[in-house]
């Protein structure tokens, strides 16, 4: 026979708050979870910005989507996309609602960390041929020697047409690589700084050192790999001056750990976002109010540029949405909602000391909502108000989605911002909303599985919600 409960124990379930691993409450979460997460795992196989929107496109119009047809009247129901220069898409589900009454807003970021080429990039030292490379976005730099790299990008040739560059995914591609010092000639290398053990100028990937054969010219192992490229692409040096390429981990998106309730990959910051308010768009087929899901580019940068949230792509694109209806931009963001859908960082146990345990995200525990990020004295943050927090929070605990809330570490020890501050800019009320990541930034990252799914509910119970902003 079960003990009744004291009236401290009933009185700490009513008043305490806290969090709980996920699968505590429901045995069968991570079935359903990996279930769901196989579909992801194919999403990270697009490794640059471009990468995603091409993909998204075709299952945008498998799922009924159309592109925007400008002055186009929209009724409920209706599907339709936006692409901004093959590098940020915006997906909108007309709802019931007038859309005066405002929108649902999902927005993030699909550029991750990586190695960027130089616009003059190849050149050949002591027979061996390389790329140079500049680093995109937060790194440490130490970590990109020695893993397999491939390649990713456009070129655009001389005549305009462009030309598509993917190798080292395929399972039969050569791969790439940044070599290091070896340990016996490193005593040097390895009293300096964590900066510097590596620095940016030494991110050079190895291509081959076979040479041409012809021994009349000079830079024959760089001829050599030029002619290789040229052949498969069609390309020339000069044609590097108008190109986009990148360096990216090789790695696959794999389960990891015995239980399989983790993946790890490169780019989940801030793929795993994109793609659960992705689903959830695509799966929002009548919802109230209109959605609008955002995939962004140059977050890691900073959001400048036309396809970053300091542009004004996407406010540019709402005026002409409602152009037709008589409306304006401005007091229609005023009634709508935005989740900036991006990551926190997991309360990792090796590193206990940056954290402060009762107000940082833990692995599992579902998704992590993010009141402010910034750093020092909250610079740089969009700091979401209690009314919005108020009515996030009533959306998720009626649809019975546990999370968690979170905040980039301990005060004064770092800090980091997301879009959040770009949206909110609009007069929009915005908060954060995400995942708990393991090495964020590094060329693997860890999530949780269930957290991924959860996020996913709470996005699409957002989209869903008929609840009116106070």
């Amino acid at each position: 026979m079960a003990e009744e409960e004291t009236k401290g124990q009933l009185l700490e379930k009513e008043l305490l708050y806290k969090t709980k691993n996920l699968g505590e409450s429901d045995g069968s979460l991570l079935e359903k979870a990996s279930d769901f997460c196989e579909g992801y795992k194919e999403f990270l196989c697009n490794k640059t910005e471009r990468e995603v929107v091409d993909y998204s496109i075709g299952l945008l119009e498998k799922n009924g989507y159309s592109e925007f047809e400008m002055g186009k009247k929209y009724s409920p129901g209706d599907k339709f996309y936006y692409n901004n220069r093959g590098k940020a898409l915006i997906m909108v589900t007309v709802g019931k609602r007038p859309i005066a009454d405002g929108l649902r807003l999902g927005v993030s970021h699909t550029d991750s960390p990586r190695l960027d080429f130089k616009p003059n990039p190849l050149f050949e030292d002591t027979d061996m041929a390389y790329f140079k490379t500049h680093y995109y976005g937060g790194i440490k730099k130490y970590q990109w020697a020695t893993i397999p790299l491939s390649l990713h990008g456009v070129i655009v040739l001389n005549d305009g047409s462009s030309v598509k560059v993917c190798i080292g995914e395929d399972e039969g591609d050569p791969l790439f690589c940044i070599t290091d010092l070896l340990p016996h000639l490193a005593q040097n290398q390895m009293k300096k700084p964590a900066p510097e053990i590596i620095e940016g100028e030494q991110l050079n990937i190895l291509l081959g050192c076979w040479p041409y054969q012809d021994e009349k010219v000079s830079g024959r192992v760089k001829l050599n790999i030029l002619s290789i490229l040229n052949e498969k692409y069609g390309i020339k040096e000069s044609d590097f001056l108008s190109a986009e390429l990148c360096a990216v981990p090789a790695y696959k998106p794999r389960d990891f750990g015995l239980d399989r309730s983790l993946i790890g990959a490169y780019g989940q910051d801030d793929s795993v976002c994109a793609y659960a308010s992705f689903m959830a768009e695509i799966e929002a087929k009548d919802p109230e109010f209109t959605t609008m899901t955002v995939f962004c580019d140059k977050e890691e940068t900073g959001s400048d540029g036309n396809t970053g949230m300091r542009s004004l792509f996407l406010k540019d694109f709402i005026e002409d949405f409602l152009m037709p209806y008589g409306l304006s931009a401005r007091h229609v963001l005023m009634k709508s909602v935005c989740l900036s859908c991006d990551v926190n960082a997991a309360v990792d146990p090796a590193f206990g000391e940056v954290f402060e345990r009762n107000n940082c995200s833990y692995l599992n525990r579902g998704p992590v909502v993010s009141k402010y990020t910034g750093s020092r004295g909250k610079y740089s943050t969009n700091d979401a108000s209690a009314e919005t927090m108020g009515f996030l929070r009533s959306i998720l605990d009626e649809a019975e989605i546990p999370w968690q809330v979170g905040e980039l570490g301990k005060v004064d020890i770092g800090g980091g911002g997301t879009i959040a501050a770009e949206i909110s800019i609009h007069n929009l009320d915005t908060v954060d909303m995400g995942v708990p990541v393991l090495s964020m930034h590094a060329p693997l990252e860890i999530v949780s599985k269930c957290d991924v799914y959860m996020l996913y509910k709470a996005v699409y119970a957002f989209y869903m919600s008929n609840k009116e902003k106070k």
